[in-house]
C-alpha cells in the first residue's frame, strides 16, 4: 500500500473509533431510555462504565467501541465481492 492509502486508512479508523467512544455511548443511552426507560447514572455513567471495561480489555466492550469501524470494513468486502461477481 501507499503511504498515502495508509493515512487515510488510519484517518478513517480514528474518526470511526473516536465515533464508537464518544457518540455510541450516548445513542445506545438515547434508545435504551425510549425502550427500557431511565438508565441509573445517565449517559455519563454509561460511557464511564464502556471507557472502564475498554480498561479492563472487556471483548464486549471493544466490540462496540470497534463497530463503526467493523461496519465500514463489511460494507467495503460486500461491494468488492459484489462487484467481482459483476465482472
Amino acid at each position: 500500500m501507499q503511504s498515502r492509502t495508509i493515512k487515510r486508512e488510519i484517518a478513517i479508523a480514528a474518526a470511526l473509533f473516536a465515533v464508537g467512544l464518544l457518540l455510541l455511548p450516548v445513542a445506545i443511552y438515547w434508545v435504551g431510555r425510549q425502550v427500557a426507560g431511565e438508565y441509573g447514572g445517565g449517559a455519563l455513567a454509561l460511557a464511564d462504565q464502556i471507557w472502564a471495561d475498554l480498561l479492563q480489555l472487556d471483548p464486549a466492550a471493544w466490540l462496540l467501541v470497534l463497530s463503526p469501524y467493523l461496519l465500514l470494513q463489511i460494507v467495503r468486502l460486500i461491494g468488492r465481492t459484489w462487484r467481482a461477481r459483476s465482472v
